[in-house]
């Protein structure tokens, strides 16, 4: 499709926090680069995120295409959520968003709803609000009732008080509602959640394969409080394993179009919060019915795999079953046990052999995705630790032992085996699909890679050879494979972090799809989400195409839209989730101004350069301006921060002292100096 002045082009707005904007087109545009830039009198128009026809009114020699707003097609937020500003001239809400630049007006009359009459609660707590001027930068969420013309400011009503901005826990509560994660429980899902009995039905049973005199075990987090998968395996006198992965049977609760199964598609996935979870079944399914708790009967349905010493899948069936989990193990436990700690080898002496077989099958796996090309990048995962107060103290790595590998492989087996297996039957799906990367952000990597004389396309590569080589990636021969030996290559070396999490950003995200594209990261040439349908509805629509298939029927639903939906509540949660860790650890520094810490340079710009905190896994500015003794200058063509005079480097990598200067709460954002010449504001508390 070429470019048409004349013609609307249909696609999402951005809107940048300074006010201008950028449309991604739905569909490529032949002749265009990159996306259509907005000004910011034109980007008033419509919301951030909403949906928008765009006329194109000049085109740049470059391709480049400055556009203008012509139409709202669909509008991203019906509400806002933001501090409530009570003032002599009108009310207004100001998003807390700050890309959404319009303030919502508050008719009189309108700023109390009507569920809530002068009273709110904040936690266990209650306030009472006598006037209107009560409510004064309160945190409330806001329905729009008419959006403005032509840039004109919508109009809308406060429909919940939330509480003050430093209320406990309100960063949960204004990030659920201003990504619009639905949290509240219609009242009919409800009902049909407490209607579900609790004891299995005989013929229920008896219809199903009994796996319940079998030691298969769970093994979680230590504050897990759903288990919805459960393994077991044994070691053959040939040599072979068998590996059975039991996931709790949902399918068999949540039937297609209840109030339940409804309310599950609009959430999409449940969603994890560092203190909280906004769950997609009610707990009366999640945490107790489908959570397949210890010494209780629970439904599943089984994967059961004989396996070779290669790791090759010699024989499968699946099934319909029954278990009685015979221990909720933690990941610790089992690592423990392994370890050959003694505590832990007393304590579960029964079952330390069967652990010993898990760990030797979770290793023959890896190694066969080795083999195959697999990416395994071991970054470290950051945790936030919180006191009994839960106010967070820190931010650590999230420990990783083998019990987390196991469980690992366990699942990436299963879930290759139901996706293999139903698309050979031509059983309607949705797989999980990982395409091939983007070309351009892997010349991008390569650029970077180049200057500490590593490339995808031949691992170790001198710097002057490195046009060459990034000229030849974008080609079909470029594989996993690539990845993996760079991986390989660079395990253990200081240059590890920051060249895994750029290999990283130049992957695409994976998503979900009705039609197999395969999986690139895990060279996977069929693959699903099959073993958490307690957490992801996509899971629950391979669980119902999977019982059909037993049944000898074909599930019938429109799987296109589904999966469009999923990746879309996926990618909605996964934002919500990075910004609450983000805000937490913004909040967390406020009292460390002033401190000194160790940094790693994790990007470069002609604004100064971003580090990360080596203990903390916090992120920061150091601004140009503010590196001391000359002008420095942004190298775009080598990505470097030099010195005028002295020709000082600051590079991608290279390792620093930096002091918080200044911590933004509103921007949530870090700024830090050099600490090596600046006068130190504060001392570092013991």
């Amino acid at each position: 499709m070429g470019i048409r002045k004349s013609s609307a082009i249909t696609g999402r707005l951005s809107v940048h926090r300074d006010g201008y904007g950028f449309v991604l087109p739905d569909k490529p545009i032949e002749g265009l680069k990159g996306d259509i830039y907005i000004d910011r009198e034109s980007a008033q128009r419509a919301m951030n995120g909403d949906r928008v026809a765009v006329k194109i009114r000049r085109i740049e020699r470059d391709g480049r295409a400055h556009g203008e707003i012509v139409e709202v097609l669909k509008r991203a937020h019906l509400s806002i959520v933001g501090e409530l500003r009570i003032r002599r001239r009108g009310n207004y809400v100001v998003p807390h968003d700050d890309r959404i630049r319009q303030w919502i007006q508050i008719p009189e009359g309108m700023e109390i709803p009507a569920s809530q009459p002068y009273v709110h609660r904040v936690g266990a707590r209650k306030v009472a609000v006598e006037t209107v001027e009560d409510l004064e930068g309160m945190i409330v969420t806001a329905e729009i009732v008419d959006f403005g013309e032509n840039g004109e400011r919508p109009t809308g009503r406060v429909i919940e008080i939330l509480g003050a901005p430093d209320d406990f826990g309100i960063d949960v509560e204004i990030l659920i509602r201003s990504h619009h994660i639905p949290h509240r429980f219609p009242e009919d899902a409800l009902e049909q959640a407490r209607s579900i009995p609790g004891a299995i039905a005989a013929e229920e049973m008896a219809r199903r394969r009994d796996f319940r005199e079998l030691d298969i075990v769970t093994i979680d987090g230590e504050t897990a409080r759903d288990f919805d998968d459960a393994v077991w395996v044994e070691r053959l006198a040939g040599g072979n394993y068998v590996l059975q992965v039991h996931i709790a049977d949902v399918g068999h609760y949540v039937r297609p179009g209840t109030p339940i199964d409804r309310e599950a598609l609009l959430r999409g996935t449940s969603v994890y919060f560092p203190d909280r979870a906004v769950p997609m079944l009610p707990v009366e399914l999640s945490t107790d019915q489908c959570s397949l708790r210890p010494h209780e009967d629970r439904l599943v349905l089984s994967v059961l795999l004989e396996i070779d010493r290669r790791g090759d899948v010699i024989a499968q069936k699946f099934a319909r079953g029954v278990i009685r989990s015979a221990e909720r193990m933690t990941y610790t436990a089992v690592a423990g046990v392994l370890d050959g700690e003694a505590g832990w080898r007393e304590r579960y002496a029964k079952l330390t052999d069967r652990f010993e077989a898990m760990r030797e099958l979770a290793l023959i796996l890896n190694r066969k995705r080795v083999r195959r090309g697999s990416i395994d990048f071991d970054l470290p995962e950051p945790l936030i630790e919180f006191d009994e107060f839960g106010e967070m103290t820190g931010v650590t790595r999230a420990p990783r032992n083998i019990a987390h590998r196991i469980i690992e492989e366990f699942m990436l087996a299963a879930n290759e085996a139901v996706a293999a297996h139903l698309e050979a039957a031509g059983a309607p799906m949705i797989f999980r699909i990982h395409e091939r990367p983007d070309p351009k952000r892997v010349m991008e990597f390569e650029d970077v890679a180049a200057h500490f004389g590593y490339s995808l396309g031949a691992g170790a590569t001198p710097v002057r050879r490195m046009r060459e080589t990034t000229l030849a990636l974008d080609n079909p021969h470029l594989t996993s494979r690539n990845y993996q030996k760079l991986v390989a290559k660079i395990a253990g070396r200081p240059e590890e972090r920051i060249l895994s999490y750029l290999m990283l950003r130049s992957l695409r995200q994976a998503r979900y799809s009705e039609q197999n594209a395969g999986h690139f990261a895990l060279a996977a040439a069929s693959y699903t989400h099959f073993t958490s349908p307690i957490r992801r509805y996509p899971d629950l629509m391979v669980h119902r195409a999977l019982a059909a298939h037993l049944d000898d029927r074909v599930y019938q639903a429109d799987m296109r839209a589904i999966a469009d939906s999923s990746s879309e509540t996926e990618r909605r949660a996964a934002d919500a989730e990075r910004e609450l860790v983000e805000w937490k650890k913004v909040k967390f520094m406020i009292d460390r101004v002033g401190e000194e810490f160790a940094g790693l340079i994790i990007s470069t710009t002609r604004f100064g350069f971003f580090v990360e905190l080596e203990e903390l896994f916090i992120e920061g500015l150091v601004p140009m301006e503010s590196l001391p003794g000359e002008r420095f200058h942004y190298h775009e063509n080598i990505r470097k921060i030099i010195g005028e005079r002295s020709r000082r480097q600051f590079s991608i990598g290279d390792k620093v002292n930096v002091r918080l200067d200044r911590v933004d709460a509103v921007e949530k954002r870090l700024q830090f100096g050099l600490a090596e010449q600046a006068k130190i504001r504060g001392k570092r508390r013991p």
